[in-house]
């Protein structure tokens, strides 16, 4: 998925098993220097991070960015607390569907996009174990299809 300018660093996959996204919200990140080196090299994950409203600000929690090995005395903590920029509208609205019992912020992606660093985050709805084994069927229904189809035109 490497676009004009946009190149993919991190995907939280399992965000998609867990919950359902309903709406998907870009946000830009306030980094350190040593910070950008390491994720332009691709050092980041989001697996274990999650998204929260504080004092009126969006911030990402457990984002874990390796240390940038040249970095010496200029890296930071790898899973501080990070603020995410947006604008006052997106962050009343993300902080009024948190406030709705079930709902959570969730981060999805990591990207480049030209120069900047975005977080794709997205409001989302945790799924029962019967959502899961749903998906995981319809998966796999798809998956049998295709091969039944592959088979028919060799």
């Amino acid at each position: 998925m490497e676009k004009q300018g946009y190149k993919l660093i991190a995907q939280n996959k399992k965000a998609y098993h867990d919950y359902f996204v309903e709406e998907v919200f870009e946000a830009g990140v306030v980094l350190a220097g040593t910070e950008v080196k390491s994720l332009r090299m691709g050092k980041c994950s989001i697996k274990e991070s999650f998204v929260r409203v504080m004092n009126n600000e969006i911030v990402i929690i457990n984002m874990h960015i390796t240390p940038y090995e040249k970095g010496n005395i200029f890296n930071k903590d790898p899973l501080r607390t990070r603020k995410l920029l947006l604008h006052r509208a997106e962050i009343n609205k993300l902080r009024g569907a948190t406030e709705i019992e079930g709902y959570t912020l969730v981060p999805l992606k990591v990207y480049l996009k030209g120069s900047l660093m975005k977080i794709e985050i997205g409001i989302a709805k945790g799924k029962k174990n019967y959502d899961k084994r749903q998906d995981i069927a319809k998966k796999d229904q798809r998956r049998e299809t295709e091969r039944d189809f592959k088979i028919k035109n060799l």
